[in-house]
Order: C-alpha cells, then sequence, then structure tokens
C-alpha cells in the first residue's frame, strides 16, 4: 500500500482536481484506491458520489474503530476500484490548530485498524485530500502518509503557500513521521504561452529544484466540466481532457514505480517506460 497525502496551504489551487486526476487514472490502470476525503468542503466526497454511509471522516478520528471504518467507507459511483471514506462538514470541529500526539495518530491509528481487518488489505493505493490549513486535520494526514505531494499555481500567493506545505512536511518528519518523504510539487492549471506562468514555474524550481514535478498540469476547461458531471477525467472525451488525463497517468506512474523503488529518485525525470505506461493508459 502507499499512502500519499495531497496538499497546500493555499485553497483554490486544485488540491482536489488532483486526487480526483489520479484516482481516475487508477481507475483506468486497475488500482484499488481508497480516497479519504478529510477536507470539511468535502468536495472529492461529492464528485465521487459513493453510497450512502452512516459514518464520515469525523466519526472515524473520533473513534478509529472497525465498526466506524465500515460504516464510513463506501465504492463510489465511478465504477469498482474506488473506495471512499466520506468527508463531513463537522469534521472541521476536530481541526484544532495544535492537537495532542492521540489526536494527530487517529487516523494512522485508523489505517492500521482498516489493515487489521483484511487476510489480504484490498487498496494499492489511498489518497489523503487535505484542507488548506494546518490543523489536526492536515498534520494527522501527514502521520499517517509515507508520501506527500504539495500542490501550487504558477502565481505568486500559491508559490508562497507550497513553500509552507513543504516546511509542514519537513517539521512532521523530524517530529512526528520519519518515514514521510515528499513526493514532489505538482503545478496545476499552467497555461504555457504565459510568460507570467512560466516565470511562476522557473521560481518554484529556483526554489524546490527538482523537486518540481516534470509533468505540469494544464489548465483545461474539461476538468470542471468533468467534475461538474461527476465523471473521471478518462472518461470525459474531448480532447482537453485527453491532454490532462495523459498528465495525471504519468503522476500515478510516478508512484507505483516510488513504491515499488524506494531508492529511485522522485525528481528523476520520466523515462522511456513510465511514459510508454501513460500513453498506454
Amino acid at each position: 500500500m502507499h499512502t500519499v497525502s495531497v496538499l497546500s496551504l493555499k485553497g483554490g489551487v486544485g488540491k482536489t482536481t488532483v486526487v480526483l486526476g489520479l484516482a481516475s487514472a487508477a481507475l483506468r490502470r486497475g488500482v484499488r484506491t481508497l480516497v479519504i476525503d478529510l477536507d470539511p468542503q468535502c468536495n472529492a466526497t461529492s464528485t465521487l458520489e459513493p453510497e450512502e454511509s452512516k459514518a464520515s471522516i469525523y466519526d472515524v478520528l473520533q473513534d478509529p474503530s472497525e465498526e466506524n471504518l465500515e460504516q464510513a467507507i463506501r465504492p463510489s459511483r465511478w465504477g469498482d476500484g474506488i473506495d471512499v471514506l466520506s468527508g463531513s462538514e463537522d469534521a472541521e470541529l476536530l481541526n484544532h490548530p495544535d492537537p495532542n500526539e492521540s489526536r494527530l495518530h487517529r487516523l494512522k491509528d485508523a489505517l492500521r485498524t482498516l489493515r487489521d481487518m483484511y487476510d489480504e488489505f484490498p487498496y494499492h493505493l489511498v489518497l489523503l485530500d487535505c484542507p488548506p490549513s494546518l490543523g489536526q486535520l492536515t498534520r494527522s494526514a501527514l502521520v499517517a502518509a509515507d508520501r506527500a505531494l504539495l500542490v501550487t499555481e504558477p502565481t505568486m500567493f500559491a508559490v508562497a503557500g507550497v513553500q509552507r506545505a513543504f516546511e509542514a512536511v519537513q517539521n512532521e518528519r523530524e517530529q512526528n513521521n520519519a518515514d514521510l518523504q515528499p513526493l514532489g510539487v505538482v503545478v496545476n492549471r499552467v497555461r504555457p504561452r504565459s510568460h507570467e506562468h512560466q516565470f511562476r514555474i522557473d521560481e518554484l524550481r529556483d526554489i524546490f529544484g527538482p523537486l518540481v514535478m516534470p509533468v505540469a498540469l494544464p489548465d483545461r476547461l474539461a476538468v470542471q466540466q468533468a467534475q461538474g458531471a461527476c465523471m473521471p477525467i478518462h472518461e470525459w472525451g474531448t480532447p482537453g481532457a485527453r491532454e490532462v488525463a495523459l498528465a495525471f497517468n504519468l503522476l500515478l506512474a510516478r508512484i507505483q514505480r516510488i513504491s515499488r523503488s524506494r531508492r529511485r529518485a522522485v525528481h528523476s525525470d520520466f523515462d522511456d517506460d513510465e511514459i510508454q505506461e501513460a500513453v498506454d493508459a
């Protein structure tokens, strides 16, 4: 199992879009995935449309028991292979700015309990959709994850937000989760002909070096259209959607390869096998 926290400390940069795009790519490739919606806005839950549940992330973080997990996790309407641990607006009540150690470890405890419920764990990938704030919800995701994927847009304020997010990852790694590693920085909503966007991408590379992912997500209307229809981007079928879907295939291929080889550099360029896998998907 590979557990990835997807975060930014600035709202509106497309963090949930990245979670949904990776889930769409995973569905296409047959990678069984659990999406855990920690954001009280619940946008991932709304788009994935899971079956009605008797519990939510709020209940699981209050009590990470088998009963609550069984009641909170439901299949999505996207198809077999994508399950959802449903979000809740009430989760904001748990987003303490300075949580104690017990609260910080409840999500990690929940994932451990979930693994113990199965002889063979059913998920190859767990995606944690974090809120754009550094309280208990985001920090508990960093404690539970083995990788952190930082999302930004090529704008001045978003670049500042990803710097704060990277510092949060480093702090959590030092204090609570020595296994946590940055997966990289993915730049969303890029317009290739924009000089401002290229300037900000160069700025990100100056700050983070090769941690900036070698694939950026293009700014395409198809993303909003697919989400509005609650459909995977891979099923939308327009030229713009196919372009975005290919980018998500590449990101998923990178995550899968890292999970198979911990020694592989997260920031190296995509190799021929990864590119071919993405095209074939």
